[in-house]
């Protein structure tokens, strides 16, 4: 799986809060040459200043004896509200019992002895900065493949709303057609008898339902494949993803209508490997697929030509899919990957697809781009 880190912000201010003004001056005076130094004299005046300034802020020391409210007291308040930040004690008092409470209930970094020796203090202090970049980037990524899995989730439902539902209106007509038992002859007891309105629709309608079930099913184990590939624990290493292989997957599996097969045809000038995630990716193709088939339907002479390759206009890898169909209009294409727009009305889709699309190749730095011409057809082109 290939995966873009996710931009870190670049906090660096360190905060350090001590009842003692005089402390306060020598902490900023003396470490102000590497570090930004903000400073409060109680835990109120420290919250105020996170509550300003909490994105600039990496580090919170905290003296622990304070009136009113002690260092305690603002650390518990910074894990549950900042939890990103790097908490440490500073403190003349330290003991066993206060230890085991800074790490148990503020989860403290590290403890500082005072009066602070100013090395040891700096160095304190590099460490704090890189881990909180380290947990700020991990808690990035998480989120990153949070946001993933639930588009994902939606576009899966989104892809699996049709297919389903034409299976559940095969068994509907199936139902329709199935003749009560008194209408079955005495010599076929046990036998289920069907009225066919022309020979053969039946099993037909059932090869068809399969298919679409099918279909359903690849989805289903393409995202759970992915999904364990999108994590550190995943057993085996993912293998690459090529273009020409993911196409073929496509036209094993899509769910072909009628004679739809038979206007589908590929060219791979040539083959490259695709980035992101392989259900994300199968997701687009049979998305793309799906609308230019739909705008073909009841067109003469019906062609979907997926091309793959390098196209020298964009010096990019490319996935093409040009269909010689009745066009989109010039103002349903400003809007299509930007907002839901079905481009046929009487399709009675919500246009949803192409916004997906547009998101999840975004998520993994490549782009899509549509051209149209009226009345000689559409190109979808994605750019890697």
């Amino acid at each position: 799986m290939s995966e873009f880190a996710p931009f870190v912000p670049p906090a660096t201010t360190i905060l350090y809060v001590d009842d003692e003004p005089q402390s306060c001056k020598w902490f900023a005076r003396s470490l102000a040459d590497e570090f930004t130094i903000l400073t409060a004299t109680s835990v109120d005046a420290a919250l105020a200043i996170l509550q300003a300034h909490g994105s600039e802020i990496a580090v919170v020391v905290t003296d622990y004896r304070m009136p009113q409210r002690d260092g305690m007291d603002l650390l518990r308040v910074v894990l549950r509200d900042y939890r990103p930040l790097v908490r440490m004690l500073a403190t003349g008092y330290a003991d066993k019992s206060l230890a085991i409470t800074a790490v148990n209930e503020g989860q403290v970094f590290r403890i500082l002895e005072k009066p602070l020796a100013i090395e040891f203090t700096r160095q304190a202090l590099r460490d704090a900065l890189a881990l909180y970049r380290q947990q700020t980037l991990q808690h990035l990524v998480h989120a990153s493949r949070v946001t993933a899995m639930r588009d994902t989730l939606g576009f899966l439902a989104h892809e699996l709303h049709t297919p389903l539902g034409t299976v559940r209106g095969y068994i509907a007509a199936l139902k329709e057609r199935h003749l009560a038992p008194e209408f079955t002859p005495a010599d076929k007891a046990g036998v289920a008898l069907f009225a066919e309105g022309v020979p053969g629709e039946i099993m037909k309608a059932l090869l068809s339902a399969e298919r679409q079930a099918l279909y359903c099913q690849s989805l289903v184990s393409s995202f759970v494949q992915s999904a364990r590939d999108a994590y550190p624990d995943a057993s085996g290493t993912p293998q690459p993803l090529m273009a020409s292989s993911l196409l073929k997957a496509l036209l094993d599996e899509y769910p072909f209508s009628g004679d739809e097969r038979t206007c589908v045809s590929i060219q791979v000038e040539a083959d490259f490997v695709l980035p992101g995630r392989r259900d994300l990716l199968y997701l687009v193709l049979c998305t793309l697929t799906k609308n230019a088939l739909l705008a073909l339907r009841g067109w003469p002479q019906p062609r979907l030509l997926i091309w793959l390759g390098f196209d020298a206009d964009t010096q990019r890898t490319c996935i093409r899919f040009a269909d010689n169909g009745p066009g989109i209009a010039p103002v349903l294409l400003e809007r299509l990957t930007l907002q839901p727009t079905a481009p046929r009305a009487d399709t009675g889709r919500h246009g949803m697809g192409l916004v997906l699309c547009r998101r999840v190749l975004q998520s993994m730095g490549a782009s899509i781009a549509i051209t149209s011409v009226a009345g000689q057809g559409a190109c979808v082109a994605l750019y890697f």
